[in-house]
């Protein structure tokens, strides 16, 4: 048979905008992808528009790059204007603002964790509820009998409320959510603990621990066994990285929760991070400029681009593409060990999210009523750092240089950028388009299990600014101006 080019576009419940386009042919009587390309078709300008900002700025905008991991940039900012304002000291304000951080990051985890297996994943496998917006849908054939569907679907449901519940809770620290104000870079956090509100705190969590435990996981471990053929699928490359998270005492080099380390395909071996080693390519991508860490590269536009095909660039670790996420965190834990597969990384993730929510539970009970968890230092008149930390979807790593008191170079390499890369500059796959090679399509106008892949990496584009370009010939609308008062 000839290739069959099938393009998903936009790939719908992510966030932000991904084409996905794979290549089909039949190869050993099994239709397959053969190749494949993932299209990020959004700007992100965030960079730019930081440069010439007082430095603690960088907290309160770069948090706003997704409003579904929106603490996760606030730390990685947090953490880099800490070492711009060095920030030391094992002080009481210091455990306090530590203690606060994680709580408030955690509750993005659980609800991130939650709205990814239930809301944006699961509809590949079940049938959506009969209303807008589950509906028009695929139908692509089932594996449930009636009641395992009843279960799924209810469970569903509960999860809308367990995500708004792990909001909340966030938000008593965190002031909202999502992008909270209250991550200081350079001086800690603005909330002060009380009892009233560590016990709030306290029963939020409880019961998001009884709904992880008692639905999310095995829901996920129920799936995983109906399509265990999902347990082979997906794999990529294998090889993974974590940058670590959630600091567990006031050092310079604290101890993490989930500690860095990456795993080389084949090997069992935990090896280090050495964040020079990091590169962004850029032969596919549009932009222009030479391949370069992201201490020292810039980010300017290039569009159109011959051969580029992607807003975003491609990270590569001593040139080789790495899968992020967290079945990079619990393996290089130790905490998982079943493969790297579609299932793995919601299993692993299911896992995760309870090992969180219960050192979320010693976190609070560290938490003293009353102490200040700000302290006050001069700003930095030249300074450069870096901030890393993970995302719920991987490694998140900011970069932050101040010339004059003014934040004069930015970066921002986010887990999407790793895991949903183009090809690099030696035509390597990113690690999701190697992913999708060999998974076989049943009908290449429905191919739900491209789909099925694409999700299990929770991709994120809402990192960006939107660019778009009518094609030859489309018809433009102007709305007019707005009314003016008079």
């Amino acid at each position: 048979m000839p290739i069959i080019t099938a393009a998903i576009d936009p790939i719908t419940r992510i966030e932000g905008h991904l084409k996905v386009e794979v290549k089909i042919d039949t190869v050993n009587g099994v239709q397959q992808v053969v190749d494949a390309f993932a299209t990020g078709t959004l700007f992100r300008g965030f960079e730019k528009l930081l440069e010439g900002r007082a430095p603690r700025d960088a907290t309160i905008i770069t948090s706003r790059i997704c409003g579904v991991c929106p603490t996760s940039h606030a730390m990685a900012a947090a953490l880099a204007l800490d070492a711009a304002y060095n920030v030391s000291g094992d002080t009481p304000a210091r455990t306090a603002s530590r203690l606060l951080r994680n709580l408030v990051h955690g509750a993005c985890y659980l609800e991130s964790s939650i709205l990814h297996f239930y809301l944006l994943s699961l509809p590949d496998f079940i049938p959506g509820l009969p209303m807008a917006p589950w509906l028009p849908g695929w139908d692509v054939g089932r594996r449930f009998d009636s009641g395992t569907l009843s279960r799924f679907t209810g469970n569903f449901l509960a999860a809308v409320a367990a995500r708004r519940n792990a909001h909340e809770m966030g938000a008593i620290y965190g002031g909202k959510l999502p992008h909270s104000p209250a991550f200081i870079g350079g001086g800690g956090f603005t909330a002060v603990a009380n009892t009233a509100d560590n016990t709030a705190f306290g029963n939020y969590l409880a019961d998001l621990i009884t709904f992880i435990q008692t639905k999310y996981i095995p829901d996920a471990e129920l799936l995983a066994n109906l399509y265990s053929d999902y347990l082979l699928l997906g794999k990529g490359y294998g090889n993974l990285l974590a940058l670590g998270v959630f600091e567990q005492d006031n050092t310079a080099t604290p101890q993490l929760l989930l500690k860095r380390g990456r795993l080389v395909s084949g090997n069992a071996t935990v090896q280090t991070v050495d964040m020079a080693q990091v590169t962004e390519q850029i032969r596919y991508s549009w932009y222009s400029g030479p391949d370069a860490n992201p201490a020292v590269e810039d980010t300017v536009g290039q569009y159109p681009k011959s051969g580029a095909y992607s807003w975003l660039k491609a990270p590569r670790y001593a040139g080789v593409p790495y899968e992020v996420g967290p079945i990079a965190r619990m393996t290089v834990n130790g905490e998982y060990s079943n493969g790297i597969s579609v299932m793995d990384r919601h299993l692993s993730r299911a896992r995760e999210a309870l090992k969180i929510a219960q050192a979320m539970q010693g976190w609070l009970s560290s938490l003293t009523p009353g102490q200040s968890a700000y302290t006050d230092l001069p700003k930095p008149v030249t300074a450069t750092s870096q901030g890393l930390t993970e995302a719920p979807r991987g490694a998140l790593g900011h970069w932050l240089q101040v010339t004059n008191s003014v934040i004069s170079k930015y970066q921002v390499v986010t887990p999407t950028c790793w895991n949903v890369s183009p090809k690099d500059s030696t035509g390597q796959r990113g690690p999701l388009e190697q992913a999708l090679i060999g998974v076989p399509v049943a009908s290449v106008d429905k191919p739900i299990e491209v789909l099925r892949v694409v999700h299990s990496y929770d991709p994120c584009l809402d990192c960006a600014t939107h660019v778009t370009r009518a094609e030859p010939g489309a018809q433009v609308f102007a709305l007019g101006a707005l009314p003016t008062n008079s």
